[in-house]
């Protein structure tokens, strides 16, 4: 999970590239529905828990875009800094559905460990360190990797979805 994780979220660099100086917003509210209910569906044909499923993405798609906004501030405050080319958000986009069916399978296979949340974390927190300092990932990328995965080891899945997702 913790790699496929840092996986995605690398991809929020190609998407803030490809947005950057273009006008287009962080925030793609369609796109973000079609990617939950897509991950949803895939959720229900592999038997996994569809809701926890949507709770996962929701938080992988928050880590992305905290990536892009961190991503945005630091090329306007250092301009020297930012992208020169700007890769299509097309073939972004196929990369991130690719590692989006390989996370819904990863969270149906974590199932039987989230019957032990407090064990969980702590084996998810520490991939998810080894992951960081294999990946040299800066503080941004750290702390979006935290991020993206707050809820594969047990959000409640009676509990409702705060995000509107």
């Amino acid at each position: 999970m913790a790699e496929l994780s840092a996986r995605r979220i690398a991809t929020g660099d190609l998407v803030a590239a490809a947005k950057w100086g273009t006008g287009s917003p962080v925030d793609d509210p369609a796109r973000e529905q079609r990617v939950l209910d897509s991950v949803t569906e895939q959720a229900r044909r592999l038997g996994a828990d569809p809701r926890l499923t949507r709770l996962v993405f929701r938080d992988q798609i928050e880590a992305n875009k905290a990536v892009q906004r961190g991503l945005h501030r630091l090329w306007r405050d250092r301009p020297s800094e930012a992208p020169t080319e700007r890769p299509g958000l097309d073939e972004v986009r196929k990369e991130v559905d690719h590692l989006n069916e390989a996370l819904v399978r990863a969270v149906a296979d974590a199932a039987p460990y989230r019957r032990s949340a407090p064990l969980c974390r702590v084996a998810l927190t520490a991939s998810a360190e080894r992951v960081s300092h294999g990946r040299r990932l800066d503080e941004l990328h750290t702390a979006a990797l935290a991020d993206s995965l707050a809820s594969v080891c047990g959000a409640s899945t009676d509990a409702p979805d705060k995000r509107g997702a």
